[in-house]
């Protein structure tokens, strides 16, 4: 398994801390929220990381160096745009190549065990109805500022609604996934959205609607 890590956005949400600095890099307890993701993924086993870089690439790349220092090996993505991030799996297509891998929001502090999230997933891969895709959940108390999703009584993905008016529930994406390679049919079959991205919510509805598994 890999995993590929996003940290290519603008940080528009945190300035004027991230003018002059990539917030993937703003410190938490003195480490930079970025270490924490890549710590997770090694703890998990997957020392395997593609991180995907945008304006700020250069003090990203110099923060992460090769990853040795993580006991890791990091490849670097660049995305020249912020296009989304199902436009982000589409860009690390040979990176990726046909692995399962963890997709994870580089300015993330989980709160789960991420190992027992893999776990989870490589069991389950080994079942009788294996799923191609599984997303971590969080019940959150404003839902219509999130992507939602609506399980069915197996705890399947039956639908996700980004930023509900009406939310059908309070289960909130929080960022991380675990996909099989089917999820690169699925980010070159969907359109861009209202806002010109490739968003990976409608990449993960398409999955639903091919009759895919999706587990949370």
């Amino acid at each position: 398994m890999k995993a590929l890590i996003l940290a290519g956005g603008a940080g528009t949400r945190l300035r004027p801390i991230t003018h002059t600095s990539a917030k993937q890099l703003v410190p938490v307890a003195n480490k930079p929220i970025l270490f924490y993701g890549i710590e997770a993924m090694v703890s998990a086993g997957i020392t395997e990381i593609g991180v995907i870089v945008g304006d700020t690439r250069a003090e990203v790349m110099a923060a992460l160096g090769d990853g040795s220092q993580f006991g890791a090996r990091i490849t670097f993505i660049p995305q020249d745009q912020p296009l989304g991030l199902a436009h982000c799996v589409l860009i690390a297509a040979d990176f990726l190549g046909d692995d399962d891998f963890v997709m994870y929001l580089g300015d993330n502090l989980l709160e789960q065990d991420l190992a027992a999230f893999v776990r989870a997933f490589e069991t389950a891969r080994k079942s009788a109805e294996p799923p191609t895709a599984q997303i971590l959940l969080k019940q959150v108390p404003d839902p219509h500022r999130f992507g939602i999703a609506e399980l069915d009584a197996g705890g399947n993905v039956i639908r996700l609604v980004e930023k509900p008016a009406d939310p059908p529930t309070d289960l909130a994406l929080v960022g991380v996934y675990l996909f099989d390679k089917t999820i690169n049919d699925a980010v070159r079959a969907i359109a861009p959205s209202p806002r010109g991205e490739l968003e990976i919510t409608d990449a993960i509805q398409w999955l639903v609607d091919q009759g895919r598994r999706v587990r949370c």
